[in-house]
């Protein structure tokens, strides 16, 4: 039964982005076909939440470092290549989290579709974007992996460049262009990983825990897959790409790039580079903390530039270089290769998928109210002040930029905690020194990721309220509906942080002691 779970959320997605272009049978059509396909996809992405959440009913939380749900079936038995899928307490909160998203996405999608062509390619576009992700977190073979992390590009580049905003078509070649010439190098870094070792099995590579790679053969994987990772985390300097991503792409692509594609890079890193390189990875961990916190700091000053007056800065961008210092964070915590560190890392990410997407959602309601989302607009005498004329969502907003700059009691407080934690006592063998650098240094980024989120939610939210012709709508209904979700369990993971380290710190002790529990 959890076999055949793990391998319907993969595929199903998939099977429904086929149904979704075929033509409707007559009685599903009803008076609106554009609604019928986004009905469809709303249909589909529930069907895959409640497989998801029924797979982590079923897990066994007991045992969470086990690989679970698995099925391993011959694919390409020249390459030694097979269908291996399973997950651990590592990828099963990433699984529900996308799931969560695109259901969320579909849903909001359904009342609010993104000016652009026909519906059905959106749907069929969305649904195969999902399945990419999925089965990015749910393969365990190297060469599936690889394949899992390229099925997304296409979607999201079409999604930016057919549904996007302004300057949308060279923002999507820019995606297209670095996160594909990143996989190249990735890829021969895999195949190094899998001609050397005699296998792609993810599994039986992280229980030999690098033994079978000589110390030369794991820099230079690690050299090379890490590129691959960091372009898509995305991390400092290859992050040039994200803004203008970002800033292009409709909401529900802004909030599956941020939520879930920029995760798909980090877990990379804990899943491959951490278990399989070692010797590697520790090479490399002080260069890779070194340009974490260069990119923390970059965010956050980048973020404080975009808020000033007079700067013309668009809140979608601001939000975007924001990911760049939360993904620091998350970088920070792998490379400190510690128990406390990478389960820092591993929460962050969760917590950055529910907060920034939430923000992308509101962010995306108030250019739909206002008709731009530049903040010297929205500041304005005739601007949004959203705490006088829409309450609800100027209150949302807060919230969400509160949980965003990690105040305690909300998810983002414990991923960047436990991160720098980690770094002030790294792994043996790494120079403590230069990680106590990068700790305050990260401490430092903290305070400015408050002071630009004050400065948003003070020139957004607050304004005196004006007599207006035509009034704001607040939040409707299927905006809460959306909305709400997000909202909760960032409260829920802020002060119920068990729920979510009782399943990833077992697989991670595992994982950092070459596969013994």
């Amino acid at each position: 039964m959890m076999q055949f779970l793990l391998a319907f959320v993969v595929v199903a997605p998939l099977l429904g982005a086929v149904a979704a272009l075929l033509p409707a049978p007559p009685g599903l059509r009803g008076r609106n076909p554009d609604q019928a396909v986004l009905r469809h996809g709303v249909t589909v992405t529930g069907a895959v939440l409640l497989a998801a959440l029924v797979l982590a009913a079923g897990f066994d939380h007991d045992h969470p470092s086990r690989m679970q749900a698995t099925t391993d079936i011959s694919w390409i038995p020249a390459l030694d290549v097979r269908i291996h899928l399973g997950t651990d307490g590592i990828s099963l909160p990433l699984l529900v989290l996308t799931a969560l998203l695109t259901f969320l996405c579909a849903l909001y999608s359904y009342f609010k579709l993104p000016a652009g062509p026909s519906p059905k390619a959106f749907v069929a576009l969305v649904l195969v974007l999902e399945s990419g992700t999925l089965a990015t977190f749910a393969v365990l073979d190297l060469l599936l992996f690889f394949l899992a992390f390229e099925m997304v590009l296409i979607p999201m580049y079409f999604l930016i460049a057919r549904w996007g905003g302004d300057r949308k078509q060279p923002a999507a070649w820019k995606f297209i262009l670095y996160t594909l010439l990143g996989s190249v190098v990735m890829l021969l870094g895999l195949l190094l990983i899998g001609l050397k070792s005699g296998t792609f099995d993810m599994v039986a590579l992280a229980t030999d825990n690098g033994r079978g790679l000589t110390a030369s053969v794991q820099v230079v994987a690690v050299l090379a897959i890490g590129i691959g990772l960091a372009v898509k985390t995305p991390m400092w300097p290859l992050h040039s790409w994200l803004p203008d991503a970002h800033t292009a792409a409709p909401t529900v692509g802004s909030v599956l790039l941020a939520g879930v594609m920029l995760k798909m890079g980090t877990y990379g890193f804990v899943r491959i580079l951490l278990p399989i390189a070692p010797d590697g990875m520790r090479t490399f961990a002080p260069y890779l903390a070194a340009f974490a916190v260069v990119g923390i700091v970059y965010g956050s000053l980048a973020c404080l530039a975009l808020a000033r007056p007079g700067a013309k800065g668009d809140l979608k961008r601001l939000i975007a270089y924001s990911s760049v210092g939360h993904m620091g964070f998350v970088l920070l915590g792998i490379a400190t290769m510690t128990p406390t560190g990478v389960n820092g890392a591993l929460f962050a990410n969760i917590a950055h998928g529910l907060i920034t997407g939430l923000l992308f959602f509101l962010v995306g309601a108030i250019k739909d109210r206002y008709g731009t989302a530049d903040l010297d607009t929205l500041a304005g005498a005739t601007g949004a002040a959203l705490y006088g004329r829409t309450p609800r969502l100027g209150g949302l907003l807060a919230f969400a930029a509160i949980a965003s700059l990690g105040l305690p009691g909300l998810a983002g407080f414990w991923g960047e905690m436990l991160t720098l934690f980690g770094a002030f006592d790294p792994a043996e063998g790494l120079n403590r020194p230069a990680f106590l650098t990068f700790m305050s240094i990260g401490a430092f980024g903290t305070l400015l990721t408050a002071a630009y989120m004050l400065i948003v939610v003070r020139r957004v939210c607050m304004g005196e309220k004006r007599d207006e012709p035509h009034p704001v709508a607040d939040i409707q209904t299927y905006e809460f509906a959306a909305w709400t979700p997000l909202a909760a369990l960032t409260v829920l993971a802020g002060l119920w942080p068990a729920v979510l380290l009782g399943l990833t710190d077992p697989a991670v002790q595992k994982l950092l002691a070459g596969g013994k529990s």
